[in-house]
């Protein structure tokens, strides 16, 4: 039985290994090197507190006036907002009040079961030591800031998931580098960080091939079928023979899923981040500034700044402007910060409407499966998705209702 894997990022990865532990004999493709989309930088948290939709009308409401602002939370390139608006008009639909609490059950029962799956992953390939202990503060300037979040704590305590509010003092005893200007801020001490998000994909990547496990670097041009998948074409090689496929390519899974007739209202959130290797400050929790809409991670060997949200599709090049916006303001918060010796990138998200991944079997050709959509959260629930998708692949039963994470379901 061979299984081709489509995208070596974390969730494609992660999923490879895991039907290769469980008897698969899997080949890993990938055009790319292991590891170098979304997963090399992304802003290493396993963030179980941010299943709240996007969709919700707090948000979308703010648009028009974000776009305005080029210096905004969420930007749109003009030129783009044509070809975004099916993708807007479903994110709209899904602000409905019933189908809101659909969707943060949906998230909450996934992030709900995050570390029953990620610790023994890290267990069993010596990975442990890539976790952190330490949690994230939530930052607020004053109470109106506290009240404008207030909906995401309020989701938090009815699906139990803990936090701590904290006075500024309290938060400054725990991060002495947090400016006067934060008066309050709440501990998510279960939003623990990874020490390098691209080192454990690569690690992973390593003990897949261990099992026996194979990686490809190539790129797909299309699929056989007949009354089910039978192969995997590739851009200047021969085709491989499969008798299952999972498309888990990040952004680009709505391309592939559009080759087999069965297309993903998927769309890239491209996310920036400043990797800083001189900051002058030292850090051990994550910090994020919700009014302020950018995230601080202590992480591969150095401090990440990242935030933000702009939709401009896949090819258009990098505006680094992005960047320089949430180290700007990132020094709001940590005076102290310093950018020397830093590195900028974009990377690719991949954002569903409705936010909660696509996890399923293909509805119209056999041996076909979907791992994809996971948005700012794919790191968080790489090992989750891993085990539930490898239930689904070999006759297992998933221990959650998998229905509402369908390709079909738009």
């Amino acid at each position: 039985m061979t299984t081709v894997v489509v995208g070596a990022g974390i969730i494609g990865t992660t999923i490879a290994y895991e039907l290769q532990k469980r008897g698969r004999r899997v080949i890993l493709l990938d055009k790319g090197e292991v590891g170098r989309g979304a997963s090399y930088g992304n802003m290493a948290s396993i963030a179980v507190t941010e299943f709240m939709p996007a969709s919700r009308p707090s948000i979308w409401k703010q648009i028009p006036g974000w776009m305005l602002d080029p210096e905004g939370p969420v930007r749109v390139r003009p030129s783009y907002m044509p070809k975004l608006l099916p993708w807007f008009a479903r994110f709209v639909a899904a602000s409905r009040p019933a189908r809101l609490r659909q969707l943060e059950a949906e998230g909450a029962a996934l992030c709900s079961r995050v570390y029953d799956d990620l610790l023994p992953l890290l267990r069993e390939t010596g990975l442990e030591s890539e976790l952190t202990e330490e949690g994230c503060l939530s930052l607020y300037s004053n109470e109106a800031e506290f009240r404008a979040d207030r909906e995401h704590i309020e989701i938090l305590e009815r699906f139990d998931f803990p936090h701590q509010r904290l006075t500024g003092a309290e938060a400054r005893e725990l991060e002495p580098e947090l400016s006067d200007r934060i008066g309050l801020a709440v501990l998510f001490p279960e939003n623990r960080s990874l020490r390098d998000p691209f080192r454990l994909v690569n690690k992973l990547a390593q003990r897949f091939t261990a099992l026996g496990g194979e990686f490809r670097r190539c790129a797909v041009a299309g699929f056989d079928r007949s009354s089910r998948v039978t192969a995997v074409r590739l851009v200047g090689g021969d085709p491989i023979a499969a008798d299952e496929v999972v498309i888990s390519a990040g952004a680009h899974s709505g391309l592939l899923s559009k080759m087999l007739g069965e297309p993903m209202p998927l769309e890239t959130e491209r996310g920036y981040h400043t990797q800083i290797m001189a900051p002058g400050v030292s850090m051990r929790h994550s910090i994020i500034w919700p009014a302020r809409a950018f995230m601080v991670t202590p992480t591969a060997g150095g401090i990440r700044v990242g935030g933000t949200v702009e939709m401009a599709g896949l090819d258009a090049a990098p505006d680094y402007r992005r960047s320089k916006i949430t180290v700007r303001r990132a020094q709001t918060a940590l005076p102290n910060l310093r950018c020397e010796n830093f590195t900028e990138w974009m990377g690719h998200r991949p954002a569903l409407p409705d936010t909660v991944p696509v996890m399923s079997a293909s509805a119209k050709t056999p041996g076909v499966f979907y791992a994809a959509g996971h948005g700012h959260l794919g790191v968080t629930y790489a090992a989750t998705t891993a085990r539930l998708m490898g239930d689904l692949i070999t006759g297992r039963t998933p221990p959650i209702d998998m229905r509402p994470y369908r390709v079909d379901r738009f």
